[in-house]
């Protein structure tokens, strides 16, 4: 079966939130590559950019990766306010399920608290304090 990995644009604080993500998830960044770190000849990368980050990565689980990236000034910026998807998280128990509701969910806007739902789930709902949505639940019956 394919697995899905979310990736999110940041504006120029991808490093900031996975540092967050890591504190809450645990484990080690797999990858880090910085706009500078691919410069050249063809690929010139402006000062400012140079430290931004390209591509980060984050291994949760035994087959799951968070990614993301910065979005470089020349192509805008991402709307953090946009509602049109969240990132999912299955939990192993309602302990885990509080703890990563907890941690994701502090400085950020809770939509639904984590709770017993009417379909049978521990579910809460957020956005973090990046503009990230996430959904936490744990199934009792898987």
């Amino acid at each position: 079966m394919p697995i899905i990995n979310p990736h999110v644009n940041f504006n120029g604080n991808a490093e900031e939130a996975f540092n967050f993500y890591k504190s809450v998830f645990g484990g080690e960044f797999s990858r880090v590559v910085r706009f500078g770190q691919m410069a050249s000849a063809d690929f010139v990368v402006d000062e400012k950019e140079a430290n931004k980050i390209m591509h980060i990565a984050l291994p949760i689980g035994k087959t799951n990766e968070l990614m993301g990236n910065d979005i470089p000034s020349f192509m805008g910026t991402v709307n953090e306010q946009e509602n049109r998807s969240k990132i999912v998280v299955a939990a192993q128990s309602k302990e885990e399920a509080d703890q990563i509701y907890n941690g994701l969910s502090a400085g950020g806007a809770v939509e639904m608290p984590i709770s017993d739902s009417p379909w049978g789930t521990y579910f809460g709902m957020f956005r973090d304090k990046y503009g990230i949505e996430w959904i936490i639940e744990f199934n009792p019956s898987n």
